[in-house]
């Protein structure tokens, strides 16, 4: 085995319901790429458990700093609350090792500043889960449109309408500006704009809307915005958190088609349709339809591609510029909902109040002193 196709060692920050489900599936899926050789947890006994189910050659710590100074992996992936993100990201990479980090990867554009900062220094690099992109049905869409078989993109929706209750909200760091970063904006709606995205390429301004209709939150529980892309394409985006009916939508008009996808947490091939419009023939339509592999959307999808770059010695995907990019529509969201105007894409930068954090310092949604 060749070092370039050597296993890579790897370790987990976190060893709740995300990581236990989502992160250690996926290694085993890539078993013979990787290796899981240690977890790190402050819970001690969900360390345990989670010990129990990785396998006993798992070394278990219960600080950051110990496992990376110990063990030296060459992946992390981080799977805590949303305010630990930045700063168990930036230790990992001053340690040398690729970081795959949940979503938000942290909490305001200067955080992740920081975190580019860090990866200039380190030559490693730090990607953000958003495992839509991965799926084989959003690649082939993604490559349909940017190619033009579509025609030109003109009209779109995104939609993220979940139901969450107050017991959700009863997690302690859940609807904090400080320890979640946003309400559905940051912690739901984030993983189907930036598919959205994904697919339609760089916007250009947004105007937002956001409010506190039913839970006692600092942050918003729903938020809707009007996207001007540079391509042109105006676009729908919902954020919610008070629908009982729960879906995950896109759908984008382009002048030669229709391409929607529904589903809630995950998408396979049979999840896209593709309309096409009266003039299309058929033959030409038909070709549209799928692909022919069916690779789900999943965090086993993401981590094979950023396994690839990191044996080509490539940046990853989800990471840096393209990273950035999402995170900057969401600070834009709630700059642009906060003092109703609308707002730029790049314009928020260091002296403006939204970029040190989500809500801006407004005095309508910053936290306020807690008895």
């Amino acid at each position: 085995m060749s070092p370039s196709t050597a296993r890579r060692r790897v370790a987990v920050i976190g060893t709740g319901a995300i990581v236990s489900g989502s992160h250690l599936p996926a290694l085993r899926h890539h078993a013979d790429r990787v290796e899981l050789v240690a977890a790190v947890d402050v819970d001690q006994a969900r360390l345990d458990a989670f010990r129990e189910l990785a396998g006993e050659d798992v070394a278990g710590y219960t600080s950051t700093g110990d496992m990376l100074d110990a063990v030296r992996p060459d992946l992390v992936l981080i799977g805590t609350p949303p305010s630990l993100h930045r700063e168990q990201t930036v230790a990992a990479l001053k340690a040398g090792a690729w970081v795959l980090c949940e979503k938000p990867l942290c909490l305001s554009l200067a955080e992740y500043d920081d975190i580019a900062a860090a990866e200039e220094a380190s030559g490693a690099y730090a990607s953000v889960v958003f495992q839509h992109r991965y799926g084989s049905g959003a690649v082939h869409a993604r490559e349909l449109i940017a190619g033009g078989e579509l025609g030109a993109p003109l009209v779109a929706h995104c939609q993220t309408t979940w139901h969450r209750d107050a017991a959700y909200y009863a997690v302690p760091w859940r609807g904090r500006w400080a320890t979640e970063g946003g309400g559905p904006t940051m912690g739901h709606g984030i993983h189907q704009f930036d598919l959205l995205l994904h697919l339609l390429g760089p916007w250009a301004e947004i105007r937002a809307m956001a409010a506190r209709l039913v839970h006692d939150t600092e942050s918003e529980d729903v938020s809707t915005a009007l996207v001007r892309f540079e391509n042109g394409a105006l676009a729908t985006v919902v954020n919610s958190v008070l629908s009982p009916h729960e879906v995950s939508r896109i759908r984008i008009d382009c002048a030669d088609a229709t391409v929607e996808l529904t589903h809630l947490y995950g998408h396979r091939n049979d999840d896209w349709v593709y309309t096409p419009a009266p003039h299309v023939p058929s033959e030409r339509a038909t070709a549209w339809r799928t692909p022919s592999a069916d690779l789900p959307s999943s965090h086993t999808a993401q981590l094979g591609a950023l396994l690839d770059a990191y044996d080509n010695g490539v940046r990853p995907p989800g990471s840096g510029p393209d990273a950035r990019v999402t995170l900057d529509f969401a600070v834009a969201l709630y700059k642009a909902a906060f003092t109703g105007r609308p707002v730029l894409a790049g314009e928020i930068a260091p002296g403006d109040p939204f970029y040190p954090a989500m809500h801006g310092d407004h005095p309508h949604w910053a936290p306020k002193e807690r008895a």
